[in-house]
């Protein structure tokens, strides 16, 4: 590779055009057509080295899990995925890596039909930066600020494999297949998301721990919600491992990017029945209250405060 041009034609020789995109990568900006009837959903999120993944993580998973992050956005809003661009910050030309990488990006996109149509390059430390675009019906959005007083919460999947892969990663200890693949590729959960228009009211993805993401439900929905902590949903390698209050805050860690929605009681059996059509695992897993915050709750009904119960970037 023997420069920055040479690069990105070596990604763009590998995308798949898409009937929407009238210009994409090689021009100073990509030229793309919405559908009519429908709103355009943006999404972003940014990957450092050490940071969002660790130092030993294959290229594959990182270009997948890269683009994945930001499908589990579009998925919380209910969005069709269609473009997305990547900024990649590498600090030293390395073709193996680069051919990697971008087949673990495009066998994600081919699995959601989305076409990469832009981005940059640069030298620096090991970053990806994704920008995705989607679309949803004009007002069909699924919104964090619709949660309603007596909706039941819901959650796609399980929680905690990926904080505990995680842990036994920095902990130098072996860490199993299963276990590990939550963590580095992650499954964006965009049927389910677009199936959840009509249905959903407030919806978030579990990025930063599930408590926490649900806060923000409350500040925006003006609610506050109770969570059943024996009703949070784990894998059977997770549950052979720990159990209780460090299960709970595995957990309640992040890095799962299941989706959490809330929906009137009334929802139940059409939720049920999606979980069937779909073969993605739904669990209720509390309900929203009068006033604010989130109260996680044990089997007693006591209201337990777990240590650093989600992600902080800057804490």
């Amino acid at each position: 590779m023997s420069g920055e041009f040479d690069l990105i034609s070596r990604i763009a020789a590998r995308v798949s055009p898409r009937s929407d995109v009238v210009l994409g990568i090689g021009d100073d900006g990509a030229i793309l057509r919405p559908p009519a009837g429908h709103e355009l959903v943006i999404v972003t999120d940014t990957l450092n080295s050490g940071v969002h993944f660790p130092e030993s993580t294959a290229a594959h998973d990182v270009g997948w899990k890269a683009l994945a992050v930001n499908l589990s956005d579009l998925a919380a809003m209910g969005a069709i995925p269609a473009w997305c661009t990547l900024a990649l910050s590498l600090p030293a030309p390395d073709d193996a890596w680069l051919d990697a990488c971008i087949d673990g990006f495009l066998a994600l996109a081919a699995q959601h039909g989305i076409t990469l149509v832009g981005g940059d390059t640069t030298r620096g430390q090991l970053s990806l930066t994704v920008t995705a675009c989607g679309f949803v019906a004009a007002g069909g959005a699924l919104r964090r600020d619709a949660a309603k007083f007596d909706d039941d919460i819901w959650i796609s999947g399980t929680l905690g494999d990926a904080a505990l892969a995680l842990q036994e990663v920095l902990q130098g200890k072996p860490c199993s297949d299963e276990l590990r693949s939550r963590l580095d590729r992650p499954t964006p959960r965009c049927a389910l998301g677009h199936a959840l228009v009509g249905i959903a009211r407030a919806c978030i993805d579990v990025s930063d721990g599930v408590l926490q993401d649900l806060g923000h439900v409350c500040v925006a929905s003006g609610v506050g919600v109770e969570v059943l902590l024996d009703a949070l949903p784990a894998s059977d390698a997770l549950a052979a491992q720990v159990e209780n209050a460090p299960r709970w805050r595995l957990q309640s860690s992040g890095d799962d990017y299941e989706l959490c929605f809330t929906a009137d009681p009334l929802q139940r059996d059409a939720l049920v029945a999606l979980s069937n059509s779909l073969g993605v695992r739904l669990t209720r897993i509390g309900r929203v209250v009068a006033g604010d915050g989130v109260h996680a709750l044990d089997a007693d009904g006591n209201e337990v405060r777990l240590q650093a119960s989600g992600y902080e970037h800057f804490v």
